[in-house]
């Protein structure tokens, strides 16, 4: 009998019962949820009108993230009446169902996927469904982590459960070292080149390998947080020393004898040696060099010293059209150095890259510096607790310095749902996940990379190798 994955193992352990032959469509036991004020109230108002309760209200959260202004100075207003709405009914689910919540005045309020780690929430070997697709945050922790609809998110509510397609392993290895200036970011944005935007769609990968095994537990979360940009419903990476490290300071984490208890269990959850995966895929991490993306997807990127490419050059039809509409949208001329794109706007923030690790590397390359003229940089850490520390290390006082603005935590210029929002033509350096058309505001124009990347952009004003003396 062969091995079982990680992934296999967490979804056996949670499974309540098979519901077809072959044992791929279950109902799958969730240990916890997060939820926010943008996907959550059609979910609530189905229990309303059902009158059924929530059935663990301890096992969810709920923090403002998505719609809520970033301004330095925080107050309770919401200059968009359907926002203002959506966190006002936002809180009246939360009270009347008995849920914890973080509001925008809350000392620990902050985006999601940001504040569940930092509290403890996310441990090894549990299942955390939400309705955000950057669920897959978690992995990095060694846990399973997915989006969900609001039916979902309901049915989740109601039952604690969840009817699940059980997906199939995929391994990611990565080996050697990366090399100075080259962050958990490229790699993962190099991945995504490799296989394209849908080479993972019906796989759960797990990363491995020695690279990975060196990684942070910051750049382990900005890998598994990609990852659902390359297909994948689900990423894992096996809890080791620096899982275990993290956790052991964090208020929710488990203390005393449960904490030993729990060490003990989560030291099974790896792969067995023998594991068959459906699909294999090896990255040398010295390969790897800064990545940028040029076009409207995640997968076209490329190495900043390269140039944009032609789509005349491709012979696939489909994706030639892809990239023929990808730099019309862009404004981008094939042949044109990457390091020659000017830039207006600047963002380091989202759930993928606003944590103290991305603004300490962001920081250092503003230190000392100025945003070069007719740029407008923004730098918005991904929770109340992030940030009081940047403060306590006086990284907001570099950043002001540098001519950044130090906002308010939450998801902010990440997409266009709250009035951080780029202006139609306005091309933005941004630490986020997504560049589709529109995704930061009507006609907006985004490049993925780095915070350090951004933050040379910014300096600038145009795309930058972090590596060369224009960007340290």
């Amino acid at each position: 009998m062969r091995g079982t994955t990680l992934y296999d193992k967490l979804v056996d352990s949670h499974t309540v019962r098979s519901l077809s032959e072959d044992g791929r469509q279950l109902l799958l036991y969730v240990d916890r949820t997060v939820l926010n004020e943008y996907t959550s109230p059609q979910a609530f108002t189905g229990l309303r009108q059902a009158a059924r309760p929530v059935w663990r209200p301890q096992a969810a959260l709920g923090t403002v993230d998505h719609v809520n202004p970033t301004a330095s100075r925080r107050t309770t207003a919401m200059p968009d009446p359907g926002a203002a709405r959506q966190t006002e009914y936002f809180a009246e689910n939360c009270a009347h169902f008995g849920i914890e919540l973080f509001d925008v005045m809350h000392k620990l309020q902050g985006i999601e996927h940001v504040v569940m780690p930092e509290l403890g929430l996310v441990l090894p070997g549990t299942v955390i469904a939400a309705g955000d697709s950057h669920t897959t945050t978690y992995g990095a922790f060694g846990a399973l982590g997915f989006g969900i609809g609001t039916s979902d998110i309901e049915h989740y509510l109601a039952t604690q459960t969840l009817i699940y397609k059980r997906l199939k392993p995929m391994r990611v290895s990565v080996d050697g070292d990366l090399a100075a200036g080259v962050t958990a970011k490229d790699l993962v944005m190099a991945l995504i080149r490799m296989i394209g935007a849908d080479g993972a769609t019906g796989y759960a990968l797990e990363f491995a390998g020695s690279t990975i095994a060196q990684l942070s537990i910051e750049g382990r979360m900005t890998i598994c947080n990609m990852a659902v940009e390359c297909g994948a419903r689900g990423a894992l990476i096996a809890p080791d020393e620096t899982v275990l490290e993290y956790l052991a300071s964090r208020p929710r984490a488990p203390k005393g004898g449960l904490w030993s208890r729990a060490v003990d269990s989560w030291q099974s959850l790896r792969s067995d040696p023998d594991a068959v995966f459906g699909r294999e895929v090896a990255m040398a991490a010295a390969l790897i060099e800064p990545m940028v993306t040029w076009g409207t997807s995640p997968d076209q990127a490329a190495p900043i010293n390269d140039l944009v490419p032609d789509p005349g050059q491709e012979s696939d039809q489909g994706r030639r059209r892809d990239m023929e509409r990808a730099l019309s949208y862009m404004g981008l001329t094939p042949g044109t150095r990457l390091t020659d794109i000017t830039i207006q706007r600047a963002f380091i923030g989202s759930c993928t890259n606003a944590r103290i690790e991305d603004l300490r590397s962001a920081a250092a390359v503003a230190r000392g510096r100025r945003v070069a003229a007719g740029v407008r940089a923004m730098v918005v850490p991904g929770s109340s607790s992030v940030r009081r520390q940047a403060e306590a290390e006086g990284l907001d006082r570099v950043f002001l310095d540098a001519g950044f603005e130090w906002r308010q935590p939450g998801c902010s210029m990440c997409l266009a749902m709250n009035d951080d929002v780029l202006h139609p033509g306005e091309r933005c350096a941004s630490s986020t996940n997504r560049n589709f058309e529109g995704r930061q505001g009507a006609a907006g124009r985004t490049h993925l990379m780095s915070p350090a990347m951004v933050a040379a952009a910014a300096i600038n004003g145009h795309l930058t190798d972090p590596r060369s003396r224009a960007g340290v």
